[in-house]
């Protein structure tokens, strides 16, 4: 089972090589952080905002392809945890097929800011990186 969550904050800290996303369930109160790098960090802060660069970036690139391809990202699931390192599965539907897709959660993160799409996690994740809050 999943449950869904919320991107809850964006931490750019320019002197650090890492950045954090902070994702809090949507009907409770748990919360946790995921480690992301810059690049990641920078697409999702820009998707937010609804800037585009002047250029497609790798984010917008595969968003491109998924659209012209006819397919939707229809949800982003953070589908596991191992070795302190988050996975996730992209879920993408043409209508009339559904294809998950294996993704880094921050990549998974960027795609979906822009088009407000859900994000969940899955409850033995949640249950493991946020307990009890």
């Amino acid at each position: 089972m999943s449950i869904r969550v919320e991107l809850a904050k964006v931490l750019i800290q320019e002197t650090e090589d890492h950045h954090v996303v902070v994702l809090r369930e949507v009907e409770g109160g748990r919360d946790f952080p995921i480690v992301i790098g810059i690049n990641e960090a920078a697409a999702i802060e820009r998707r937010l905002m609804g800037e585009a660069p002047p250029r497609p970036q790798t984010h917008e690139l595969l968003a491109n392809v998924i659209e012209e391809l006819g397919f939707r990202l229809e949800r982003v699931e953070i589908n596991d945890l191992r070795d302190h390192t988050f996975f996730a599965r992209l879920h993408l539907s043409d209508g009339s097929r559904h294809v998950e897709i294996d993704s880094r959660p921050s990549d998974a993160l960027a795609l979906g800011a822009a088009g407000d799409v859900p994000i969940y996690v899955a409850e033995h994740v949640l249950d493991e990186v946020a307990g009890g809050q």
